[in-house]
This record gives C-alpha cells, structure tokens and sequence, in this order.
C-alpha cells in the first residue's frame, strides 16, 4: 500500500500590531505666573462683574451685545444642517467662541487669558437660560423673527413645561463656572505670591 499525505490547505496568520499615533495636539506650556500686584486687581473686576449680575434683574448683561452678535452669526455659521441645527446655531456659536479661546490660552500657557475665556464660557449660560426660562412667556426681546429659538425648540422636543426649570438649572451652571474661574485664578494668585525656595550657596 501506498502512503497518502493528505495536503491541508495552506492557512495565513495575520498579525495585527497596534502602532502608536501621537494625537496632533500642540504641547502645553507653563503657566504664567501672577502676581499679587496683578491678580488681586483682577480679582476684584471680577468680583465686581458677579454681583452685578447677581443684582440684574433683566436677564441681559453687557458682555451679551457681544454674545448677540455671536449667537446670530451661528445661526448662519450652522445654517447648512438643516432647521434644528440652524436654531441651535446660535448656542453653539456663542460657546464655541469663548472654548476656542480657552484651549488657545490653555496650551499657551497664558493664565490671564484662560481665566477670561473661562469666565465669558460660563457667563454665556446665564444669557442662555435667561432666554430657555422664556420659552412659554415669549416675552423677551427678538431680532429675528417673532417666535424664541428655545420656544420652537422645547416644543419639538416636548419639554415647554420644563423651560423654567431647565433654564434655571443652565444658569446655575454659569454662575458655577464663573466662581470656578474666580477660585482658580485666587488660588493662582495665592501659589505665585508665595516665596519660592532657593538652594542655600556656600561660601567657599
């Protein structure tokens, strides 16, 4: 008898090896230091700002002329995606800004300007909820047409009888981020004014 070698089919292993690709972020200085002289100044503006809008009653603060303009060239800026998109535009416009800023200052490592981006970032939400907490009244002030964008906008997603509650919750959120933004650049301050240590230099 004769032996038979069955042949098998030849069978391809493939290995796969993860290769690693550094994400093209540029990388982050250190931050600038402040002074006393220079931080508690700011310090106080701040400070100043916060309880004037805490004292506000109408919903609209100066930094907002600047935030209206934003906001309506969002919703133009968003315009090729359709209604929704358009209206949330104007939103995502007025953040987008500020958050382009901030990661700017952030990896420039400058801390004045990061403090500032941060602090308008979260001012936006105040202006924000201001016109979300509208949303059944419609009584607020429009450029464009006669009808809110959160009015149209809670009514599609079924949350009008929610708008006051979420239009609260949206302006304790700014009012946290902008107390955030003054603690941290108080703690800047703080570290920086303290006297650094030296090595002690012998005499020879």
């Amino acid at each position: 008898m004769r032996n038979v070698t069955a042949h098998w089919p030849e069978r391809h292993v493939f290995h796969c090896y993860s290769i690693h690709m550094p994400l093209p972020f540029p990388e982050t200085q250190p931050w600038d230091r402040v002074s006393r002289y220079a931080g508690i100044p700011w310090l106080f503006g701040y400070s100043l700002f916060l309880l004037h809008a805490f004292r506000n009653t109408s919903g609209f603060l100066f930094p907002d002329l600047v935030n209206l303009m934003i906001h309506e060239t969002g919703h133009l800026f968003f315009s090729w995606g359709g209604h929704t998109l358009m209206l949330l535009g104007g939103t995502f416009g007025e953040l987008l800004v500020p958050l382009l800023c901030g990661l700017f200052f952030y990896f420039q490592g400058q801390t004045f300007g990061f403090v500032f981006s941060s602090f308008w970032f979260s001012e936006n939400f105040l202006y924000i909820g201001t016109y979300m907490k509208d949303a059944r009244a419609d009584a607020l002030p429009l450029i464009n047409g006669d009808i809110g964008d959160w009015t149209i906008l809670f009514g599609q997603w079924g949350l009008l009888d929610a708008d006051l509650r979420i239009g609260q919750f949206v302006r304790s959120l700014g009012w946290l981020g902008m107390c955030g933004a003054l603690a941290w650049l108080a703690y800047r301050t703080y570290c920086d004014s303290l006297p650094s240590s030296r090595p002690l230099q012998l005499s020879k």
